[in-house]
């Protein structure tokens, strides 16, 4: 039974350490989204990091316009975001589990 409980705490220990590089691994996988017109285009890593923004000059001469298209823009870049870090980690911490009984 110790050598069990050993077997799976290296199973965690490994997990672990799987997700801190898919974490890493997740800063280089870039989410663009745009606005339908293309005024607007935001570019986040996976890890939800804004790494640009590009704003047509169309937009700078309405102040709340230029809100709106920012807030609707992110929002929906963040969310396809989210869904590749959840999802690339629950792959990660999924297989890396132990198989314990009833735990799934």
């Amino acid at each position: 039974m110790f050598g069990d409980i050993m077997g799976m705490m290296g199973k965690l220990k490994e997990t672990q350490q799987k997700i801190e590089e898919t974490k890493k691994r997740l800063d280089t996988v870039l989410v663009d989204e745009q606005s339908s017109d293309g005024l607007l285009k935001v570019t986040l890593t996976a890890n939800r990091e804004v790494r640009s923004i590009t704003v047509d000059d169309a937009l700078l001469e309405d102040k709340e316009q230029l809100e709106d298209y920012l807030v609707l823009v992110m929002n929906k870049a963040i969310a396809k975001a989210t869904a590749i870090n959840e999802a690339e980690l629950a792959a990660v911490a999924k297989d890396g589990m132990p198989n314990i009984p009833g735990l799934f």
